[in-house]
């Protein structure tokens, strides 16, 4: 018998040092993963794939703890929901620092890893490659050290935090060219570029001026509002733009200049993360009254002049290209050279020279199809085949064609677009090709202007007259939620899914902008960049087409800047979903309110919640913070 007692012991013993000893390592695991995550071997403080968001957990300054001090159930990270398997974590896990600029579709870490077969000279490596459910980073994006809450628009046009985007090579590489200047804890820009060195102001008024506008203000009396600038920089030509009420997409790839998107949205610029490769840009035919290139390093010939044919898609009837390039004024034979075969293949394109002085040249696009209906049979490039949708573009390569006009567009000889800002309110003449009515738009125009003034009375106590200026519309339908912005001091990304009816067509028919887009997909831009994300049964949708809802939560909180917002219209079961995951993303509620608050007749069972997105630092980030400024004090309650 005392033998037998003796075993007992001894097994309850060991039961107890194993138990000790698991409890040790999971408190390890779970409170220290980010210290594993930042050994350069390449562990991280995640997993691959959405079942990691019910295991791992990391440790950070501002995680929420139980009032008592202490968390629940020791080193659990997790949580049980309502049903046997509805499992909510209580935190997700860190990105280390290493991913605190990751935009998960344009990452060349995947493309390396994944070893895809890619053209360089066709800028593949520069487009959308997104990972698979399995390869999908399931963590939060951890700001960079010493990170402060973004500097408030108009003064975020001249100088930004450099903590928050620590990339100063810009600075030295084009020092000559007034690009960025270093000062002291933040990055000025003076407004030069490599064209226009003593100022994009001036630069802009010179090319009013060649095209004879009135005043030198290149939105011609409201009939040129909206500009494509490619490979923008740092989008000072978009930012000077502004003033002169023209709202321009910069656009530029993450290459050598890296950073230069960032830069741009962290100014307060509209710009997006985007290249002339093989697929076609996502924005509707016809949408730009300009676009721009100076200096831009693209070489225009290429494949039957493939590229000039693109931005011959977006320009709208009568539309103007802004060259400014060595080529337009050079005497060097190669330039000379490259000036001959540009100018033969804009011709046979039916382009003409409204415009030529020093280093730049201004083309502009015909109105009608008399100049291609007259071209020698098997000119090329030839016009592309009438069964073919210019809108499609999502994953739509390019084609080396000329997009005719329709016989109506051909008739109208033009847009007929009212000048801005009357075409912001004034039916789109493209609604016709949708199926709707002018009543459909003005009953829509109204309804979201009267959305948008509850929205702004439930977000009252949180932000005054420059909270917020990066906007984004997840779902923007006809565009009306930004319109309803129009006296507000903000931009809007409008963004049209590309499953649905093609609407993006009318958002730049009212003089907005915006892009085409899947939310089963990461967005295309840097993490931190939006100050207000609007999502209308944008979670709804995804969820009708079996995409993860958290996955799409982790990018909506990886696109938001601290401190940010989101309001979410949905159905009450979407808004119950979303509450299960504050905690674990550091939302906070700032309002819930149903449709009738709104007087919205319109909105069934809708809910209306609105969120704030808490600053949290990691101890590498806090590390990174030498005095906490002013600007962060104000923010001090979220760390």
């Amino acid at each position: 018998m005392s033998r037998g007692r003796s075993d007992g012991s001894q097994k309850k013993r060991l039961v107890a040092s194993v138990c000790a000893a698991a409890v040790f390592f999971g408190f390890l695991y779970v409170y220290q993963g980010s210290i594993f995550g930042s050994q350069s071997s390449g562990s991280s403080a995640l997993e691959y794939g959405s079942k990691s968001l019910k295991r791992l957990g990391a440790s950070y300054l501002g995680a929420d703890d139980d009032a008592d001090g202490k968390q629940d159930e020791s080193s659990s990270s997790f949580a049980q929901g309502d049903g046997e398997d509805d499992i909510v974590p209580k935190s997700f896990p860190v990105c280390d620092d290493r991913h605190s600029e990751l935009i998960p579709c344009l990452d060349r870490n995947f493309i390396y890893q994944m070893r895809l077969k890619l053209d360089l000279a066709l800028m593949e490596h520069y487009e959308r490659h997104c990972p698979p459910a399995e390869r999908r980073f399931n963590c939060l994006i951890p700001p960079p050290p010493g990170y402060k809450v973004p500097i408030k628009w108009p003064q975020s046009r001249d100088e930004v935090w450099k903590a928050n985007i620590p990339h100063t090579h810009l600075a030295t590489e084009k020092s000559d060219q007034n690009w960025m200047i270093v000062k002291g804890e933040k990055i000025v820009f003076p407004g030069g570029g490599t064209h226009f060195h003593h100022g994009a102001d001036k630069y802009i008024a010179s090319i009013a001026n060649m095209l004879n506008f009135s005043n030198n203000n290149l939105n011609n009396e409201g009939r040129l509002r909206t500009v494509l600038d490619v490979g923008c920089g740092v989008a000072s030509f978009g930012a000077y733009l502004l003033s002169s009420d023209i709202i321009a997409m910069s656009l530029a790839p993450n290459d050598v200049h890296q950073n230069q998107i960032q830069f741009a949205l962290e100014r307060g610029i509209p710009a997006y993360l985007g290249v002339l490769g093989t697929k076609r840009l996502p924005y509707p035919s016809r949408s730009f009254e300009l676009a721009h290139c100076s200096r831009c390093r693209i070489d225009w010939l290429q494949r039957d002049g493939i590229l000039l044919l693109e931005l011959d898609r977006v320009l709208r009837p009568g539309g103007y290209f802004a060259y400014s390039s060595p080529e337009a004024y050079a005497q060097d034979e190669e330039d000379l050279r490259i000036w001959r075969e540009m100018s033969a293949l804009v011709g046979r394109m039916c382009w003409r020279i409204a415009a030529k002085r020093d280093q730049t040249v201004i083309w502009q696009k015909p109105l009608t199809n008399e100049c291609y209906m007259e071209r020698e049979p098997g000119t090329r490039p030839p016009l592309c085949q009438s069964d073919e949708d210019p809108d499609a573009v999502w994953g739509v390569n390019m084609e080396a064609c000329i997009t005719p006009y329709s016989d109506h567009d051909n008739r109208a000889k033009g847009s007929e677009l009212a000048p801005w800002p009357a075409r912001l309110t004034s039916p789109p003449p493209r609604l016709a090709d949708l199926g709707y009515s002018s009543e459909m738009f003005e009953k829509d125009t109204e309804l979201w202007q009267r959305r948008v003034e509850n929205y702004f009375n439930l977000l009252s106590p949180k932000i005054t007259s420059n909270t917020l200026r990066n906007v984004m519309d997840m779902k923007a339908n006809m565009g009306s939620f930004a319109a309803a912005l129009r006296d507000k001091d903000v931009w809007v990304m409008n963004v049209v899914t590309h499953d649905g009816p093609n609407t993006l067509k009318l958002v730049y028919d009212r003089g907005l902008i915006g892009t085409t887009h899947d939310w089963c997909e990461a967005f295309s831009t840097y993490p931190r960049t939006y100050d207000l994300l609007h999502a209308w049964s944008v979670i709804s949708d995804i969820e009708k087409k079996d995409c993860s809802r958290e996955d799409l939560l982790i990018e909506m909180d990886r696109m938001l800047r601290p401190t940010g917002f989101i309001i979410i219209r949905d159905k009450q079961h979407v808004i119950d979903f979303v509450k299960k995951y504050l905690t674990a993303l550091h939302w906070e509620v700032v309002a819930t309110a149903d449709s009738s608050s709104d007087s919205d007749q319109d909105g069934g069972d809708e809910v209306i919640f609105v969120i704030q997105k808490k600053l949290w630092l990691t101890t590498e980030s806090f590390r990174g913070i030498k005095s906490m400024p002013p600007v962060l004090e104000a923010a001090n309650n979220y760390i």
